[in-house]
């Protein structure tokens, strides 16, 4: 599937009824196999990326050239839309039209940009400050005049509801979309109730951020699509399952001095040789064999 197939795909299922489950994806491992769960859509988390790939907090310490060579990557390796973190737009208006225009390029199904002042913090940790709205308006007209495709969606992300309030998000999520952002995102709502509210007040396709031990409750999509949202990302859920497996077996390795006897599920061997393609190379191997 072409990259601007999978846009216009992912632009139709934004439009629908049904909330769109966009689990975190963080390398190729994880993108195939959520590939392989049937999930429509794809979600490459900063916080996870920069985690897995440097070793690093996401703390505005990775760059442009970081982020979209990994975005690229998981891009290709897939047939369903990803969508990717991109910051704050990795600096000024200039960059922001090269920041749209590179991961346009890379494949990628819409990005994310966000208000924060450089550099940046993550989402549901302390001491996020946000840049003025106007600034953070000229951002998205320059990312909405930069896009080749129209397909190519660009998702307004605020987080001043922690520092600010819930209604200095609201009102600026709304000048975002007057800006013409696609997508709205107010980051960490602490209540249910605020979802609700931010649903009732904004009339366009919302996304909501669901982060297992963050300042935001996780809601079920039943709940999520009777209050409108239209995307849910669970940019965590795979890395720190991920994480926590890790740690069971490599812990019980140096407990034990073996690998047998982990109550830690293993993914079976033949199904990961099945995934990452081997029985195209060996079938290549067969039809050149001399």
């Amino acid at each position: 599937m072409t990259p601007r197939e999978k846009r216009k795909i992912f632009a139709s299922l934004i439009k629908d009824q049904e909330v769109v489950l966009a689990p975190g994806v963080f390398d190729m491992v994880s993108a195939k196999l959520a590939e392989r769960e049937s999930h429509s859509a794809l979600y490459m988390s900063g916080y996870a990326t920069v985690a897995s790939y440097l070793g690093l907090p996401d703390a505005g310490l990775a760059s442009y050239a970081d982020m979209v060579d990994r975005a690229r990557l998981i891009a290709s390796a897939v047939n369903v839309p990803l969508i990717a973190d991109a910051d704050t737009g990795f600096g000024g208006l200039l960059n922001i039209q090269h920041t749209v225009r590179g991961f346009e390029d890379a494949g990628v199904a819409a990005i994310q940009i966000e208000d924060q002042e450089f550099p940046k913090k993550c989402g549901h940790t302390v001491g996020r400050r946000v840049t003025a709205v106007g600034d953070m308006v000229e951002k998205i007209k320059v990312a909405v005049d930069s896009r080749k495709d129209t397909n190519f969606l660009i998702i307004a992300r605020t987080d001043a509801r922690t520092s600010l309030g819930l209604d200095e998000a609201i009102g600026r999520v709304l000048a975002y979309r007057r800006a013409g952002a696609d997508i709205l995102f107010v980051e960490s709502p602490e209540t249910e109730s605020e979802f609700e509210k931010i649903a009732s007040i904004v009339d366009a396709p919302l996304l909501a951020n669901m982060v297992e031990g963050g300042r935001s409750p996780v809601l079920p999509k039943s709940r999520l699509e009777q209050l409108g949202y239209a995307i849910a990302i669970y940019p965590g859920t795979g890395f720190f399952a991920a994480a926590a497996a890790l740690k069971g077996v490599y812990r019980h390795l140096e407990n034990t001095g073996s690998s047998l006897g982990t109550n830690k599920t293993l993914y079976p061997i033949e199904e990961m040789h099945e995934l990452m393609g081997f029985k195209e190379v060996w079938d290549f191997e067969k039809k050149w064999a001399k």
